[in-house]
């Protein structure tokens, strides 16, 4: 069964990640503070095969405007963990109960490029839930199917200028969906452990 292979994808030591990963030759500042964050990879059962749960921002958010991500944010000092914060947010960001998720475990840390450290929580969603889109933070709430964003195969590496700099990341562009940045080095991780 497929929950049981991301668990056991999960035992395997990949280490830590970040939007660094594909530039080694960057040299980043010693001493920087980095805030806690926490994304939830909620997979869902479909008839076609189970999904992972992804929205798209809005646009005028100060952090990734516009771009595709998990639901997550900042822990925040009241949330007891990282699980909690990811809880926390993703019934915020699309109304998904968490009642219906059993937590299946957490993947490495990730840090970004806009200096948060994240913990990437990977969940089952037990049963099927009306997603609400969070007015002014969330534009759209779409899923993908796990199958694709697990295969290696899918994930392409591109490069843009960034502060003056190029930078490489990894994408896993899906239908009109371009899946890029933090989301899909920390689906790349994934798909690493269970290749």
């Amino acid at each position: 069964m497929i929950y049981d292979a991301l668990g056991r994808a999960l035992e395997r030591d990949t280490g830590a990640s970040s939007d660094f990963d594909l530039n080694p030759g960057l040299v980043l500042a010693e001493g920087r503070k980095l805030r806690a964050a926490a994304v939830l990879i909620a997979v869902q059962d479909h008839a076609n095969g189970p999904r992972v749960l992804l929205t798209k921002r809005s646009s005028h958010l100060k952090h990734h405007p516009g771009q595709i991500a998990f639901p997550g944010g900042k822990v925040e000092v009241y949330d007891a963990s990282p699980t909690a914060a990811a809880l926390r947010e993703a019934t915020e960001e699309v109304g998904l109960p968490a009642s219906l998720v059993q937590v299946i475990g957490a993947l490495p840390c990730h840090e970004t490029v806009t200096g948060f450290m994240v913990t990437p929580i990977l969940a089952h969603v037990s049963a099927a839930f009306d997603p609400v889109p969070e007015a002014g933070e969330v534009e759209e709430i779409f899923s993908v199917p796990l199958e694709y964003v697990i295969n290696p195969a899918n994930f392409q590496v591109e490069a843009r200028l960034w502060r003056g700099d190029w930078r490489r990341y990894y994408t896993v562009p899906y239908g009109p969906y371009y899946i890029w940045g933090a989301t899909a080095r920390i689906l790349r991780g994934l798909a690493e452990r269970m290749a």
